[in-house]
């Protein structure tokens, strides 16, 4: 890449006004963990609000905003509540196994705001009519869990958990669970097996739709942490102030974690589609671009298990169906920028590795397609490779998903399978120069 390009790529950038921080509203805030700075700052205020209103006008009001599910499928949240069989028996369990790699955004809410994400779990449950929640936190966040578990005892020595909440006729028990650090169990049904004691395996769908047959065989709605500490802000200000931010289907704000090759890496809420990847990585008070020197190679938009995006590619909105329309997801909002020290095979590699390593193994083109494509990269990234090795990588990655396109077709029973091939086809079709080199020089040339 030549200046030119270089110069075109870090180009001054008008940001939009910035909308008000909704799940980070009380970062920076000393103590914002606790009880007492949680009621300082309006906590809670949203539940007592929501008790006094039907569970139908809460799922209306959440239907109205439009909010998204912050976990990487992005389905409807109110869509999803509106979904739930009929039962005299529901659950709600919270999804906080957040196990993508450089994906840290629950990570930070459940360490730094654990009475919002109860406060949320509280309004979810009574709005689905849930006399039982669980949250289910990945066990290597130690300290997340005990400020949750932490917050939940708070909160039922304040009356906001147990009999009758708040005076109201509403109950509620609320578990928090360990994970015990299985990638697999971000996936829905293989969380609720793992919280009904088994191996962490995905159930088939249909007929394991959590809604209709899920914990324990009740009907059961599965929702992420950023999604459910949206709640008080949404039914303390309405559905409708929720929907006027962002555009089309991707309404709110949403936590973007930035990492790699950028001079400010962290988590950045914005408002969706109104910034641009190209504004939050090179604009002053975000990313604030890359190291002098340095030129931008690729940048990963959703997860590893997204597509790369191109540098001609950065004027996308940070929006759900602007990202997937070019090709990739927005998913679990995890942005790693790479830039032109960062060897692709090598990051390629990386990936299929871990993908590998955390395949349940219930499926064989996860199970064996996952650990032939780790073992071609692995050869190539260390020197041994041969030029038809490339040919041999997209053949298994098009017996894993037919025609290596995007979106995947469904070949397993969750997505795990179908999302080993996307860095691999990726960076051969961007960075097959790259590869060859690595293969006709015996090695990497960035060591």
């Amino acid at each position: 890449m030549n200046k030119d390009q270089a110069g075109w790529l870090k180009k001054e950038v008008e940001m939009p006004e910035a909308a008000e921080s909704i799940v980070l509203s009380r970062r920076g805030v000393e103590g914002s963990h606790t009880l007492d700075v949680y009621l300082e700052t309006g906590g809670y205020e949203g539940l007592r609000k929501a008790l006094a209103m039907n569970p139908e006008e809460i799922v209306a009001q959440v239907v109205e905003s439009n909010i998204l599910g912050r976990g990487g499928a992005g389905f409807e949240a109110g869509r999803k509540w509106s979904m739930l069989k009929k039962s005299t028996r529901r659950y709600l369990v919270i999804n906080g196994d957040e196990s993508e790699p450089a994906t840290f955004k629950d990570h930070f809410l459940v360490e730094n705001d654990p009475h919002q994400l109860v406060e949320g779990t509280i309004i979810a449950a009574y709005a689905i009519g849930a006399s039982r929640a669980f949250i289910f936190i990945r066990g290597e966040f130690a300290l997340g869990l005990e400020r949750v578990q932490s917050a939940v005892n708070d909160a039922y020595k304040i009356g906001a958990l147990g009999r009758n909440i708040f005076g109201s006729s509403f109950s509620l028990d609320l578990i928090v669970h360990p994970g015990a650090g299985a990638y697999i169990c971000g996936e829905e049904t293989a969380l609720l097996e793992s919280l009904e004691g088994k191996r962490g395996f995905p159930r088939i769908k249909p007929p394991y739709f959590p809604a209709v047959i899920g914990l324990y065989g009740e009907p059961t709605i599965v929702n992420n942490v950023e999604t459910v500490s949206n709640l008080p802000w949404i039914v303390s200000r309405g559905g409708a102030a929720f929907k006027a931010l962002g555009s089309g289907r991707s309404t709110g704000t949403r936590i973007f974690a930035l990492s790699g090759a950028v001079k400010r890496p962290g988590l950045y809420e914005l408002e969706m589609v109104k910034t641009t990847f190209r504004e939050l990585i090179f604009s002053d008070d975000l990313g604030g671009g890359l190291y002098e020197g340095r030129s931008l190679k690729a940048v990963i938009p959703g997860g590893v298990s997204a597509p790369w995006i191109t540098p001609d590619q950065l004027d996308l909105p940070l929006g759900q169906d602007e990202v997937a329309k070019a090709g990739s997801m927005l998913g679990s909002g995890s942005i790693i920028v790479m830039d032109d020290s960062t060897c692709m095979v090598r990051a390629a590699w990386r990936i299929s590795r871990f993908f590998m390593r955390e395949s349940c193994g219930q499926c064989t083109p996860c199970r064996e397609g996952s650990n032939w494509i780790e073992k071609v990269m692995a050869r190539i990234e260390a020197g041994a490779g041969r030029e038809e090795d490339l040919e041999l990588l997209m053949d298994l990655c098009d017996n894993i998903v037919p025609g290596v396109s995007w979106p995947p077709a469904q070949t397993t029973i969750c997505v795990l399978g179908p999302s080993i091939p996307s860095s691999v086809a990726v960076g051969i079709r961007m960075f097959r120069d790259e590869f060859l080199t690595h293969i006709k020089e015996g090695g990497c040339p960035f060591e």
